[in-house]
């Protein structure tokens, strides 16, 4: 869990990182809940909070209320408070690299525009813009690298992976995949 809060009171609350780690879990323990806070650290705007388990909305109040009611933060402080998130690399099949009837290739700005249009892309964020490469250089057809921001559990990528949509006459696969692109790897071994 990020909670978003001033540097300044960032570093109140961190020194006493174990008395509020240990306040989190009483709290927790009241609602009869199996998630325990493991520690906390402090980044300049930011407190992380580990927990030994994939918190849930319910288990979120619960630290979001602990953390307002402490004397030394001010409520005009904390910014936001969100559960971190984690990246997903999925792969577009089926697109065509040279519109149909033009010499326009896809880019993509028009991947982004189809994402937002189709419905089961609803709610998902893209952390940046589509990487599109033209899969082999006699066919029409693109691969399509997409890295989305994804919950702890992965629960968004899972509702993705293995669906179909249609553009025009055109079915378009979605897939799961473990490559990004944007880490480049040595290949001198």
């Amino acid at each position: 869990m990020l909670v978003s809060i001033s540097p300044f009171n960032s570093m109140k609350f961190i020194v006493l990182s174990y008395k509020h780690v240990a306040n989190i879990n009483r709290a927790l323990k009241d609602i009869k809940s199996d998630i325990m806070a493991d520690f906390i650290q402090a980044d300049h705007w930011d407190l992380t909070i580990t927990t030994n388990k994939v918190i849930s909305s319910s288990n979120l109040s619960i630290i979001e209320n602990y953390i307002k009611n402490i004397d030394i933060i001010k409520l005009d402080d904390i910014i936001v408070s969100r559960l971190s998130q984690l990246k997903s690399y999925l792969k577009i099949l089926g697109i065509l690299y040279l519109i149909e009837n033009t010499n326009i290739s896809i880019t993509s700005n028009i991947v982004q525009r189809i994402i937002k249009s189709t419905y089961i892309f609803n709610n998902i964020i893209l952390v940046y813009k589509p990487r599109v490469i033209k899969a082999l250089p006699k066919l029409n057809m693109t691969a399509i690298w997409v890295n989305i921001w994804n919950t702890q559990s992965r629960s968004k990528a899972k509702e993705l992976i293995n669906r179909y949509f249609n553009i025009g006459s055109y079915i378009i696969t979605v897939c799961r995949t473990n490559m990004n692109l944007d880490i480049l790897q040595c290949k001198n071994c």
